[in-house]
């Protein structure tokens, strides 16, 4: 009598990408960037598949104020600090999100601007930024999701959110592409692009890659000053603007 053996096990799918550069360099004539990111989805099967790509860039505070009008006059609320909300963000899918995966997963995996993770801290407290008291708030309530809507907005119209429900496309049998269009005002720092392959509804594979967006030149050599030596840079800054108003009042100087 024979062994019985099993059949071989069928591999599970998986996906693979990379990014044709992963380096974007600063300089003052800066315009923007355009990054394509190409990839392939391995699977023995003939299941359908959807590919998400999520690219996401460096966290930094985000502060708000509500305009309140108080005796006839229009002033700022109390200011509200997001923390943790992404610099740049953008999500990109074969097709729209919601047909690809439960609003749950999603949810989970932060995919979409709508379930975007970008939360205040747990408590309450009182800090100086910018010169003045910002008091930062957690227990917003109801009005949570009005402060939340309000930092999307701004970083929609300032080009620094985006969703595309087309924007990965297969170009061949397992091959796709999706392009990230990095706005001038990209901020400088480490960006995550993650890879998902959806099956079913499910994220049966991810990937991560790195990119990072950095100064270059004179711009970079300020930029490092100004961050390593900001009171070295503010004496500078006032010195510059100082001798600056001198010039122009003996260049405008009448007789």
């Amino acid at each position: 009598m024979s062994a019985y053996a099993p059949p071989p096990e069928t591999p599970p799918a998986a996906v693979s990408a990379a990014l044709t550069t992963t380096n974007v360099r600063v300089t003052s004539s800066f315009r923007g960037a355009r990054i394509v990111l190409y990839g392939a989805v391995f699977d023995p099967t003939t299941k359908p598949s959807d590919v998400v790509v999520i690219v996401r860039g460096p966290d930094a505070p985000v502060r708000l104020a509500r305009k309140t009008r108080v005796a006839g006059i229009w002033v700022n609320s109390k200011p509200v600090v997001f923390e943790g909300a992404p610099g740049f963000y953008m999500a990109a899918s074969t097709r729209p999100l919601s047909e690809i995966a439960s609003f749950s997963t999603l949810r989970r995996l932060g995919a979409g601007v709508d379930h975007l993770r970008i939360n205040a801290p747990l408590e309450q407290r009182t800090e100086t930024r910018y010169g003045v008291r910002d008091v930062v708030v957690s227990r917003l309530g109801p009005d949570y999701l009005d402060w939340r809507r309000a930092v999307v907005r701004l970083k929609q119209n300032a080009g620094l959110y985006a969703a595309s429900d087309r924007g990965v496309t297969f170009v061949d049998r397992g091959l796709f592409r999706a392009e990230i269009d990095l706005p001038a005002g990209a901020p400088i720092g480490a960006y995550s692009a993650e890879i998902f392959l959806f099956q079913n509804g499910e994220a049966v594979s991810r990937r991560m890659r790195g990119l990072t967006v950095e100064k270059a030149g004179f711009e970079r050599l300020l930029y490092l000053f100004a961050n390593r030596r900001p009171w070295l840079y503010g004496l500078a800054s006032v010195a510059i603007a100082l001798a600056a108003g001198w010039a122009a009042s003996v260049a405008f100087r009448r007789n």
